[in-house]
């Protein structure tokens, strides 16, 4: 008989499916925390990052900022004309605050960046900072 180490967690992924399975409805796990979705690619001279937010009503609801080579978005979707808790029968859409901070591949400037907001997809075009900082480390092999 072949020993396997004890894994506690091996289970999990069995357990959670069946939950869905049985609920019919996103987990924790699926739903994620990590705040709304991103796209991000490069062109030859900007980095554009691609973020569903559904809901939004001003642009004040939203903040963009980047730092030391990161980009933070977050904000506040506010739902109105909802109706009543008692009368909901199912909750999916996501409603109130969020915030997601994502290193980007490339170095950007944050003079010039753009951001557009457009049928629930904020863009937000970065120019990238002139030269890189990569440098090729020689490896000492024994």
């Amino acid at each position: 008989m072949p020993l396997i180490p004890y894994d506690p967690f091996r289970n999990l992924e069995n357990w959670r499916r069946e939950m869905d399975r049985l609920f019919d409805y996103p987990t924790f796990f699926e739903r994620g925390f990590a705040g709304p979705r991103v796209d991000i690619h490069e062109t030859e001279n900007e980095v554009v990052v691609s973020c569903e937010l559904p809901g939004l009503e001003k642009k004040e609801d939203v903040q963009v900022e980047v730092k030391d080579n990161v980009l933070e978005i977050s904000g506040n979707i506010a739902r109105t004309n909802e109706v009543r808790e008692e009368q909901m029968f199912r909750r999916e859409r996501y409603m109130g605050r969020f915030h997601r901070s994502i290193t980007l591949p490339s170095r950007v400037k944050s003079e010039g960046t753009k951001a557009t907001y457009r049928n629930g997809i904020l863009e937000i075009r970065m120019p990238k900072a002139a030269g890189d900082n990569r440098k090729h480390i020689d490896i000492e092999f024994h």
